[in-house]
């Protein structure tokens, strides 16, 4: 994974009066060419500020609060008929919206048979989001393990996502991975496990699909102590999804909580401005989600917690949209 440099447009031009006349020009699309827009989506999910919500009350709300995605539930997409279904895209379109990311229907954390079950119906989940137009996946890797050792753990993933990957390209869709980043996670069980972007980057290089990438996560990215140059390394098609919130004030970063979150800009402890712009640099074009895990946000209304999540996002986009 690497970062092209922004390619150099400026040609040499013979003869002085020309060549300043050039130069000026040459300045001025430079200083153009250098804002890039930003190609990512605010997207909601309900299930990720504690909003009860449907499909179409999920697509309602998004519209209704200025979101430009939306999460697709993969279980009630697999339920539609092919009328319904149709109706149900051309909603979306009407209100302006495009898919987010599906969470994985597969549990493969746990046991060699909840696996293997999980496998068994993925083949029809994933056909039911193809057809309903979705096309990338996401999920989260434990950060520890009671009993396997981060060699065994490696290559246990390994295996079981690079089945699941198989069977999500064949339905034309991408997954995306996401590390947990706080020491207070990975020290949480005997064995530590995966909680940085260069040892996910092992993991999706040992997977060998093309399909593989990253869910990126603001607070994973900051307590795992990755940098801005971590997120240059990557590209567009590295990653398939982002998640965006802050970090509580006054808590040093190896004491950090991973369930003791922030809406996106409420502290400043993480630099979004500096995230985002990373994104925007490498024309990151997915869903961007916010994932506060606040115990005030699920206390408000519904439609309370939309449009105080849909504030912090825009607030936090407004960083590098403007």
């Amino acid at each position: 994974m690497f970062v092209v440099s922004r390619r150099d447009f400026v040609q040499g031009i013979a003869g002085a009066a020309l060549m300043g006349t050039a130069a000026a020009g040459s300045s001025a699309h430079a200083k153009d060419q250098s804002r890039a827009r930003r190609k990512f989506t605010k997207c909601l999910s309900c299930g990720s500020i504690g909003v009860r919500a449907d499909q179409r009350e999920a697509i309602r709300l998004a519209a209704c609060f200025g979101f430009e995605s939306v999460e697709p539930s993969v279980d009630f997409l697999a339920r539609l008929s092919d009328g319904d279904r149709q109706e149900l895209l051309a909603e979306l379109k009407a209100k302006k919206l495009a898919w987010g990311a599906a969470g994985l229907s597969v549990e493969f954390r746990g046991s060699q048979a909840d696996f293997e079950q999980g496998m068994k119906k993925l083949p029809s989940t994933a056909a039911a989001s193809q057809q309903a137009g979705v096309t990338r996946v996401a999920t989260w890797l434990g950060p520890s393990h009671g009993s396997l050792t981060y060699v065994a753990n490696f290559r246990q993933h390994a295996r079981r996502l690079r089945e699941v990957a198989n069977v999500l390209a064949d339905h034309g869709q991408r997954l995306g991975l996401e590390y947990v980043g706080p020491k207070t996670s990975w020290t949480s069980a005997r064995y530590p496990f995966l909680h940085t972007m260069a040892e996910m980057k092992d993991l999706i290089a040992e997977i060998n699909r093309s399909n593989v990438g990253f869910l990126l996560d603001s607070w994973h990215w900051h307590t795992a102590g990755d940098t801005e140059a971590d997120l240059l390394t990557l590209r567009n098609r590295d990653v398939v999804c982002v998640h965006l919130n802050d970090a509580p004030a006054s808590v040093p970063v190896d004491k950090q909580i991973d369930s003791k979150r922030e809406l996106p800009c409420a502290t400043g402890v993480i630099d979004l401005k500096t995230f985002l712009g990373a994104l925007v640099r490498i024309g990151y074009d997915g869903p961007v989600v916010v994932e506060p895990f606040s115990q005030a946000l699920r206390s408000l209304p519904a439609e309370q917690a939309v449009k105080t999540t849909a504030d912090a996002l825009t607030k936090a986009v407004d960083l590098v949209d403007k």
